[in-house]
């Protein structure tokens, strides 16, 4: 039902021309925005994935379980998601009497598409006996057909705060599942989905890298596969990524995760070095694609005609937000 309502929102754009609309050259996008966060009491949201202007201009940076926190307690009228669609369903969820905006409502996740609800229902049904703990990454259709959200922030403390003895299913990362798994020692049974740039990262070419950098650590998220993780000397979703660089007394990363969060890196640790870990081809695979389809340009658009919304009906907004909440109310109970 999402993906209906992604295809209409995109028609109706087209119908009215936003989707090729021309800026102005002459136009200081940072002005524009902020002058327009002003007029619509608007709040931008950014992933730490986006491209570093979008980061600049943003009120709030953040992962997934910062984002969704901060969703939930804003005041604002209008929530900009820079984001993919999963994030900015999820501030929806939390604020269904607000708009929320996305700036390019193709941005979606490979994660998400690894998890069609219809067949993780099926899935499901064969384990009735089973918790569903399901990432974040996943559409509202997901959520709804969850038990308790994770991010990869509070996913080890959310398994840990059930009874030893509880079996859970896990979706859709089989690689952060497998290692929430090792951490905690539950049962768990793990659905097959993967993120197209975690698991793209050769362990050839990081070796060579730390043979090079002999001084540098390897930190690495754990929806990385096991043979980075097992080579890493530092495993943390990215939040925790950024704090251990600016703690760490080291004075140079490798980073196997999305190279969008180099920007943050930088800036609260100018003095140290940032090598992203290389991918096994030779494409800028590290770049999330969908990520990085938000621009600038995007941004004030969105901003300035309100458009692309998301939509959601009610029924599935009220069954998706109970997962959420769970997830929400754990988090602030262990202090996440």
């Amino acid at each position: 039902m999402a993906d209906m309502h992604i295809e209409t929102a995109r028609a109706n754009l087209e119908k009215k021309g936003f989707l090729d609309m021309d800026i102005d050259i002459t136009l200081d996008l940072f002005s524009e925005i902020e002058r327009l966060k002003k007029e619509k009491n608007a709040i931008i949201l950014a992933h730490y994935y986006q491209e570093p202007d979008i980061q600049d201009v943003a009120d709030f940076i953040g992962d997934s379980l910062g984002l969704a926190q901060k969703a939930q307690s804003t005041n604002a009228d209008i929530i900009v998601f820079a984001g993919v669609h999963f994030m900015a369903e999820t501030a929806k969820i939390l604020n269904p009497d607000k708009k929320v905006l996305l700036p390019d409502l193709k941005a979606g996740c490979s994660l998400s598409d690894s998890a069609p609800p219809e067949l993780f229902r099926k899935f499901k049904d064969q384990y009735p006996d089973h918790v569903v703990i399901t990432y974040i990454n996943c559409s509202a259709g997901m959520k709804a057909l969850s038990d308790i959200i994770c991010t990869s922030s509070n996913a080890q403390a959310i398994i840990e705060s059930l009874p030893v003895d509880q079996k859970i299913i896990f979706a859709p990362d089989k690689n952060l599942g497998a290692y929430l798994k090792k951490k905690t020692g539950r049962d768990m049974i793990l659905w097959n989905g993967s993120c197209i740039v975690h698991e793209i990262f050769s362990l050839e070419k990081i070796t060579k890298l730390k043979i090079r950098h002999p001084k540098a650590l390897l930190i690495a998220h754990p929806e990385c596969e096991e043979p980075i993780l097992r080579l890493s000397d530092f495993i943390g979703s990215t939040t925790s990524l950024l704090k251990y660089t600016i703690e760490s007394k080291a004075q140079e990363f490798i980073v196997a995760t999305e190279t969008g969060i180099l920007h943050q890196m930088q800036i609260q640790s100018p003095g140290k070095t940032f090598i992203p870990a290389p991918p096994d081809n030779m494409c800028a695979c590290n770049d999330c694609p969908y990520m990085k389809l938000n621009t600038l340009e995007k941004l004030y658009l969105c901003m300035e005609y309100e458009e692309p919304q998301i939509i959601m009906e009610k029924e599935l907004i009220d069954a998706s937000k109970k997962a959420i909440i769970r997830m929400l109310e754990i988090s602030n109970k262990v202090g996440l």
